[in-house]
């Protein structure tokens, strides 16, 4: 996330120093940087661990903090999700992802799906709530955040036929390392696979987000579940 920024804080002041508007240097398409896996346990096993750890987190990082907290207001399109608010999966799943956007377009309001690439390979979380999104490398992320497109061969979509419902104790977990067993044998990498069938009703929105996650242990590009009631449900 900081190099990012600091590229873009150094793209504003090459544009200063040729004379340029500052104000033109901005992301193209919005972006949402979460803050987590910089947490150090120094505490724990007491009821004040997590209050010391993240005391002690924003004291390591306060200069690093400082320079995003400072780039959401300079910057548009871009936002700073705090430290301890939750792993960027999670987060971006039950607060960021709108799943369809609204913009006016020659005057009229038009639909678009929701879509996203992240700079984590489990970002794939969200195909769970019938958002396309995967992971990418930190300069494909950059580039696309600058308005470039990011280029790749038409995937091959394989289909993964739900039927029935789990078992009594069993979890999404289970159904996870079964479908992912039976995928390395097919070979999935590089494809997209989407789930379907009647047993998808049955499965939570939390049980296919599960799911959706292990796409990078099955080998496939995403893991997608399309929208239906469960997932209108979910955003409610």
């Amino acid at each position: 996330g900081v190099p990012a920024v600091v590229d873009l804080a150094s793209l504003r002041k090459a544009m200063n120093d040729v004379g340029g508007d500052i104000n033109k240097i901005n992301p193209e398409v919005p972006v949402d940087l979460v803050i987590d896996h910089s947490v150090q346990v120094d505490s724990y096993a007491n009821p004040e661990a997590l209050e010391r750890n993240m005391k002690l987190e924003f004291e390591r990082n306060y200069e690093r903090y400082q320079f995003l907290n400072w780039a959401t207001k300079a910057f548009d399109n871009y936002n700073a999700v705090p430290p301890a608010t939750g792993i960027v999966h999670q987060v971006n799943l039950e607060y960021l992802a709108n799943v369809v956007h609204v913009r006016d377009v020659d005057g009229e309001k038009t639909a678009f799906p929701d879509t996203l690439v992240g700079t984590d390979s489990h970002t794939t979380m969200i195909n769970g709530i019938g958002v396309l999104g995967w992971g990418v490398g930190g300069i494909e992320a950059e580039a696309g955040m600058l308005g470039q497109p990011s280029y790749f061969p038409i995937p091959e979509v394989i289909g993964v036929r739900l039927t029935h419902s789990l078992p009594q104790g069993s979890t999404a977990t289970d159904l996870a390392l079964r479908v992912t067993e039976e995928l390395r044998k097919k070979g999935v990498v590089g494809k997209f696979v989407e789930f379907f069938g009647p047993g998808v009703q049955h499965l939570p929105l939390a049980d296919r987000a599960t799911i959706a996650n292990m796409a990078p242990e099955y080998g496939a590009t995403c893991g997608f579940f399309p929208v239906d009631e469960e997932s209108l449900k979910y955003m409610k």
